[in-house]
């Protein structure tokens, strides 16, 4: 058994946690929102009153926050306050979960070396299903000896664990990763929303794109029309799941990488100015699967339910 502090109750978090709790480690968690903290005690978890208090006699610390500032905020400090990494103890092991610019992750990691306190960024990839079933693809970027410590957690939240390189290499993959999935629900919103337009049944397109050259994850696992398949985001209102700002903050982490290697991403770089427009219209906070909604306001379809009128 394992002493672990969890902060970040999200939508990620909160799953990823209780699945370390049945595994039988001891985790206290914290989160900013009251309601958060409230429902993770209802399911059992021990929670604690702040960040600090949560990390106290912690052997390793796991977050799970928005974004990089939040991040460097937490364990770096503010400037008007102190991070953690200044409270917690030598041979501490924190493993950041939250998808955050590379430059942010070898920051913290080289602020933890001299404290004896070992890092790694392991952003995940599998969605609220994954982050609930323990299934979760976890990209790890550190050290070797680092990496090894953090397996044996990770497991209990992952099925799929990739070393990726050193410190920000997680953070790389990551953003890699979003950057097509991002692409893919674009290309894959507006070929279903042409079929509709054509009078196609949704599912029934979806069915012979999936089995043939066209075949992606998002037709896989994550359809992006209502009642296409019953467990998706899109047939619950669009709700839970990935925000359309979560999406549009990593594809802004890929193209901010891209200008700094000098990579050339156009596909990218649409995208991201598609999930801006998406979110500018109001729907920041639905699912990104919704973009479906806005490709088919451009072709002059009628989306009060997804599908063509």
């Amino acid at each position: 058994m394992t002493r672990i502090a969890f902060l970040g109750l999200g939508n990620m978090g909160a799953p990823m946690a209780l699945n370390l709790h049945r595994a039988g480690h001891s985790v206290c968690a914290f989160d900013l929102t009251p309601a958060a903290l409230d429902k993770a005690r209802a399911e059992g978890l021990a929670t604690a009153a702040s960040a600090l208090e949560a990390t106290r006699g912690a052997e390793a610390v796991i977050s799970m926050l928005p974004a990089s500032r939040h991040v460097e905020s937490l364990y770096l400090g503010d400037g008007q306050t102190g991070g953690l990494l200044a409270e917690l103890a030598a041979g501490t092991l924190v493993i950041d979960s939250s998808t955050i610019a590379a430059a942010s992750a070898r920051k913290v990691a080289e602020a933890a070396a001299p404290r004896g306190i070992g890092f790694i960024d392991a952003p995940v990839s599998g969605g609220t299903a994954g982050a609930a079933a323990g299934t979760l693809t976890f990209m790890m970027g550190g050290t070797e000896t680092d990496v090894a410590r953090a397996r044996p957690l990770l497991e209990k939240m992952g099925a799929n664990l990739f070393h990726a390189g050193p410190a920000g290499a997680g953070q790389t993959a990551k953003i890699c990763n979003n950057m097509l999935l991002g692409i893919l629900m674009i290309g894959t919103s507006e070929a279903l929303a042409l079929g509709m337009a054509n009078g196609l049944d949704p599912a029934v397109l979806a069915e012979i794109m999936r089995r043939s050259s066209g075949g992606n994850w998002t037709l896989e696992k994550y359809n992006p029309v209502p009642g296409v398949q019953p467990h998706t985001p899109a047939s619950h209102g669009y709700a839970g799941g990935f925000a359309t700002d979560l999406m549009l903050k990593d594809l802004g982490l890929a193209q901010d990488n891209a200008t700094a290697v000098r990579a050339a991403t156009p596909l990218g770089g649409l995208a991201r100015s598609l999930y801006a427009a998406h979110s500018l219209a109001g729907h920041g906070g639905l699912d990104f699967s919704s973009i479906v909604q806005s490709l088919q306001a451009l072709q002059g379809l009628q989306t009060r339910d997804g599908r063509s009128g």
